[in-house]
């Protein structure tokens, strides 16, 4: 089945073809998440932006983006994709890489942010990261735009990193940075209740095991780390991601309660601001993530939206039948939108652009 392209500002989305053997949800799911990219990256550049200033129970945190940057002559000009990552990812993330890879093959700039806590930056962070964390997004922006003096950013986020690029893009609406150019959001956690519920269904245990076991062990890390601010009282209570929500992230983050964590930071409530274009693609057989109909008439409603929902795909995967890079689509799809986006004239052809600027790296030119 071919994408349900819903609304475009003028980009066309190629359609969404998944390789044969990998039409189930589970099946494309797992598989995307093991398939090693190959990348090309040069060393990234770390960059550490203070996302909370310090108050006198706490001190500052602050958040590690690993950049990869043109050379500087042609930097500031040059389109600058922000790539955030899901829950429990980092910037080391094998989707993160893969979109960073083609997008510096391309000329851009790439920053790969991780969310606080993440990519092995604990200590850096009293504060506990979770998916209304928009704030952290602006001070990554803001600083690029005052530090570094770049002209065009793009934000790109995946899952849980999808809904904070969101939610910020929404929230900013048009007062926005002149230097925002677009926001896309890959398999966005925008419906946060729903999602929830999907990820304790019987067939999703496996998924929310996971995560949840690895959210319980950095919350016991953080525990370590800030005793003053932090207990492991009752964490043996829980059985579930809503009860993670409910016990850490409601307790330590200011919410009342799980259900008020998940309706005061899902980016479905401010998507009728999105003023900048901004694709999303989801697939109808994601496992655990839920868009409501609700969610769908309103981005179907912002003329600025690209929303494309495909048959198949999975959560973040999106694997089709071609070789290489290409097989990963959400991936090339987002680059080549934005690449269209920046500058018009690559239009249909900023994918055998990429590749060619990709060899000519890759030779020496």
């Amino acid at each position: 089945m071919a994408d349900l392209l819903a609304s475009s500002p003028g980009i066309p989305v190629g359609a969404f073809q998944p390789r044969r053997i990998l039409r189930n949800g589970h099946v494309m799911t797992i598989t995307g998440n093991y398939i090693p990219r190959q990348h090309q990256l040069p060393p990234g550049e770390p960059w550490f932006v203070e996302v909370e200033p310090a108050s006198e129970e706490r001190r500052s945190t602050v958040v590690r983006c690993d950049c990869d940057w043109q050379a500087k002559e042609v930097r500031r000009e040059r389109l600058t994709l922000v790539l955030v990552h899901g829950l429990e990812g980092s910037s080391r993330s094998q989707y993160i890489l893969g979109t960073a890879s083609r997008a510096w093959a391309a000329g851009c700039n790439v920053v790969r942010m991780n969310m606080r806590s993440c990519g092995g930056t604990d200590e850096l962070s009293p504060g506990i990261y979770h998916s209304g964390r928009s704030e952290d997004v602006a001070a990554v922006v803001d600083g690029l735009v005052r530090e570094h003096g770049l002209q065009s950013v793009a934000l790109v986020g995946y899952s849980m990193g999808g809904n904070l690029v969101l939610k910020y893009t929404g929230e900013a609406g048009t007062a926005a940075p002149a230097q925002l150019r677009a926001a896309v959001g890959i398999s966005p956690l925008m419906d946060l209740a729903a999602s929830s519920k999907a990820l304790h269904e019987l067939r999703n245990r496996v998924y929310e095991w996971k995560f949840l076991h690895n959210m319980l062990r950095r919350f016991r890390k953080k525990v370590a780390l800030f005793p003053e601010l932090y207990s492991e009282e009752g964490l043996e209570r829980i059985r579930s991601m809503r009860d993670f929500d409910q016990n850490v992230v409601a307790r330590y983050g200011g919410f009342a309660d799980a259900d008020d964590y998940y309706q005061s930071v899902a980016s479905s409530r401010v998507a009728d601001r999105f003023a900048v274009p901004t694709l999303i693609i989801h697939a109808l057989d994601d496992p655990f993530i839920r868009m409501l109909a609700s969610t769908r008439e309103t981005l179907l409603g912002n003329e600025l939206v690209t929303f494309v929902e495909t048959q198949y795909g999975g959560h973040c995967a999106f694997l089709s039948p071609d070789s290489g890079s290409d097989r990963h689509w959400a991936e090339k799809t987002l680059v080549q939108w934005l690449l269209a986006l920046d500058d018009p004239s690559r239009g249909d052809n900023a994918t055998a652009v990429a590749n060619e600027l990709a060899s000519g790296r890759q030779s020496g030119q």
